[in-house]
């Protein structure tokens, strides 16, 4: 069993590698082929006019205009792979701490909306399922249904307007509040301050969880097992508890760890609305600002949020289901 787990855990990780290394090469031939100026976006066509030749040479350089493309990846490539992320060119400063910085910022975001969209998606499902077509089955599906064709950034600024501007009761933007230094802001503060946004990405992260497990916990509660139960008197939430729960957390999990993207991509509307300054606005102005090395790290270090939780998803179904770990099926 160990050496299975040793080649499982090897074949991942190798996996995991070509993945990113296919995620580097894309993000930089879109950023290369991107119609966007480095000069006329950062420096100005007016700015420009006035300049020498000889200056405007010189920040062709710096933003790497006219460099060729298969030499500058390489020679980034390289300095990534020994923990060298570059300089970056908006901020003028190591790219690790400007990152440092912002997914410091998203950390307690992302993860407070991914937790709760999870369990409160998952337990919506089950709720659903279990009351099939009748008023909180109805009640769940039309929220679901409302919130999957809402625009995150619409739901954000509606979120904003009610409880930043109406009631006052939670601030309108920013990680923490205006005018404090940094060393007097406390936790409490960037709580506080994330409250809004974090609201915004769970709200939006629960609908497909909950139509999913609801649609898995239907199909199970219709096998043959839970209608031989039925049979001999069980309960219903005794038949969830001993039949139900195993089989629906699986694929409740696997679109849990695979809604770690969407809540990055969701993330970035989400920080722009509340002017929440964290990875995701970073991203945004790391393309608008042709700020290669600041893009280029964003998206690995997201992608690497990523696939490493597809990997978690994989590692957890042998703890959670045994029989995974012993080569056989899950149902």
């Amino acid at each position: 069993m160990a050496k299975h787990w040793g080649q499982h855990l090897l074949k991942q990780i190798l996996r995991v590698m070509l993945l990113m290394a296919a995620t580097s090469i894309v993000t930089f031939m879109l950023m290369k082929l991107s119609p966007i100026d480095p000069l006329q976006a950062n420096v100005g066509q007016n700015a420009l006019g006035s300049m020498s030749q000889e200056q405007i040479a010189k920040l062709r350089e710096y933003w790497g205009v006219g460099a060729d493309p298969v030499k500058q990846y390489l020679s980034w490539a390289k300095d990534f792979c020994r923990g060298d992320m570059g300089i970056s060119l908006l901020y003028r400063q190591p790219v690790r701490n400007v990152i440092a910085v912002k997914l410091s910022n998203s950390l307690l975001l992302l993860a407070f909306a991914w937790v709760m969209s999870g369990i409160l998606g998952f337990l919506l499902g089950i709720l659903a399922a279990m009351y099939q077509g009748r008023l909180p089955d109805r009640i769940i599906k039309g929220y679901c249904i409302i919130i999957s064709s809402t625009p995150t950034f619409w739901l954000a600024l509606l979120l904003l307007l009610c409880f930043g501007v109406w009631l006052k009761v939670l601030p309108i933007g920013l990680s923490v509040p205006i005018g404090v230094e940094a060393a007097g802001v406390t936790l409490g503060d960037r709580i506080y301050h994330a409250i809004l946004p974090a609201l915004t990405l769970s709200i939006t992260g629960i609908s497909n969880i909950a139509l999913h497990t609801r649609e898995k916990m239907i199909e199970i509660m219709e096998s043959d097992m839970v209608l031989f139960s039925k049979a001999r008197g069980e309960s219903r939430w005794a038949m969830f508890r001993y039949h139900g729960f195993r089989n629906a957390l699986l694929p409740a999990i696997t679109l849990q760890f695979a809604s770690i993207s969407e809540i990055f991509g969701g993330s970035v509307l989400v920080e722009q609305v509340f002017s929440y300054p964290g990875l995701g606005q970073a991203a945004v102005s790391a393309g608008l600002g042709s700020d290669l090395p600041l893009l280029m790290a964003i998206t690995l270090i997201s992608s690497a949020f990523v696939f490493g939780g597809n990997f978690l998803a994989d590692l957890l179904y042998g703890i959670i289901d045994p029989r995974i770990r012993r080569g056989g099926q899950h149902i």
